[in-house]
């Protein structure tokens, strides 16, 4: 799986008009399966994520998770991480899991975090959605649970 994560100060994502999920410091977690991807590796993601130690210290440092400073996770589906840009100008999708197993990862991914006792809100598997975030330092880093990258 492929997460871009971003640490916030507050985000939320927009369906039709309707905010739909929202939290205030934390992170904001775009996500995509690939092809191959099972609940392994959405396991394997989300530990790492709850355990990221991406948040300032009392020094000032980054040297605290987002399970330690109580902060909340915004999971949001984003089928383009999957994109290979490697011919032409338009990428293409194929290495993305199927849509069908791809929301049930998306959704389990959501669910192993809420086990490791984060709050969750989520995005709409498959919707025009708009996202808006304030990036906190900015910090924003990329995990693949293969390492294609």
């Amino acid at each position: 799986m492929r997460a871009l994560i971003q640490r916030v100060r507050h985000a939320n994502v927009v369906v039709d008009g309707e905010t739909i999920g929202e939290i205030g410091q934390g992170l904001l977690i775009l996500i995509c399966a690939m092809q191959g991807d099972g609940e392994a590796e959405a396991d394997k993601l989300a530990g790492r994520i709850a355990k990221l130690r991406i948040f300032k210290d009392e020094a000032g440092k980054m040297n605290r998770s987002v399970t330690d400073i109580g902060g909340a996770c915004l999971v949001v589906s984003q089928f383009t991480l999957s994109a290979d840009t490697s011919r032409g100008n338009r990428p293409g999708f194929s290495s993305a899991a199927a849509p069908d197993e791809g929301n049930r990862l998306y959704q389990y991914f959501s669910g192993a975090l809420r086990g490791l006792g984060l709050p969750v809100e989520n995005g709409e598997f498959g919707a025009d959605m708009a996202v808006s975030l304030l990036n906190d330092g900015p910090v924003t880093i990329w995990m693949d649970t293969a390492d294609r990258s």
